[in-house]
């Protein structure tokens, strides 16, 4: 049987490439959510759009969601409620927002990943093993990144992933290692150990994003640079493939890729 995938927000730029990657994929499209008075010019003919998202759920195996981190709880929710899988790739989530996205995945499976390009979560795992041999005492870890000028959020969710991937390396948490960003002025020397942020907007830009490790005798660095957000399509239709009967859980897109 073909698997259903509605997409949240099927009419915005990432919905309509989930539509075209779903239907690349030989998966039905089953519907999607819109928002009140979006235009349908660009949505397939004939297919169901809704403005609820527990209707979407209810009428899909898997609904990929790459809306915004605001609806991400409500959206989890709806997908517990009616045991529907969930891929789930909104960025800028808060803790709490997290928190509650890892709470629903005890009722239903939900992939939630910071970022769906395979290349992308190789440079994650190549990261937390780059930190595992570079010291903080020794090396500097900064993280530059750059998008498009309409990304709201700061720095990337891809970004917050490098971060906690070099803190993993390391033996710790972001959070305990501490975050340093938005320097400006006389802000002091660098705290020791500290995993460092730098975020840049303007243009076009789909997603760049580099990790330096600095030492006093040798700097090396690592960049990953997407050209076409289709690949973000690709790899969360994919994650929606995987995810059809898994149990209950809270899964990443190193068990879609098998990592």
């Amino acid at each position: 049987m073909t698997i259903r995938i509605g997409i949240a927000g099927i009419a915005g730029r990432m919905g309509r490439l989930l539509a075209e990657e779903t239907a690349a994929a030989g998966a039905t499209l089953a519907g999607g959510t819109i928002r009140p008075g979006a235009s349908l010019d660009s949505l397939p003919p004939g297919l169901p759009v809704m403005t609820d998202i527990v209707a979407l759920c209810a009428a899909c195996d898997v609904v990929i969601d790459f809306t915004h981190a605001h609806a991400a709880r409500a959206h989890a929710l709806a997908a517990a409620e009616t045991g529907t899988p969930l891929v789930l790739g909104s960025s800028g989530l808060s803790a709490g927002d997290e928190a509650a996205v890892a709470e629903m995945a005890a009722r239903v499976p939900i992939v939630y990943a910071a970022n769906f390009a395979p290349g992308v979560n190789l440079f994650l795992a190549i990261a937390e093993r780059m930190a595992a041999a570079l010291p903080g005492a020794q090396y500097d870890a900064e993280i530059v990144e750059m998008h498009h000028r309409q990304k709201v959020d700061a720095p990337s969710g891809t970004a917050v992933a490098l971060g906690r991937a070099v803190a993993a390396g390391r033996g710790t948490t972001l959070e305990e290692a501490g975050r340093e960003s938005g320097r400006d002025g006389h802000c002091g020397a660098r705290g020791t150990g500290t995993i460092g942020f730098a975020a840049l907007r303007g243009g076009q830009v789909v997603g760049e994003h580099t990790l330096i490790f600095a030492a006093a005798s040798e700097q090396i660095s690592l960049t990953h640079k997407s050209f076409d957000r289709r690949v973000y399509a690709t790899g969360a239709v994919r994650a929606a493939l995987w995810v059809k009967g898994r149990p209950a859980g809270l899964y990443g897109m190193k068990d879609v890729l098998g990592m």
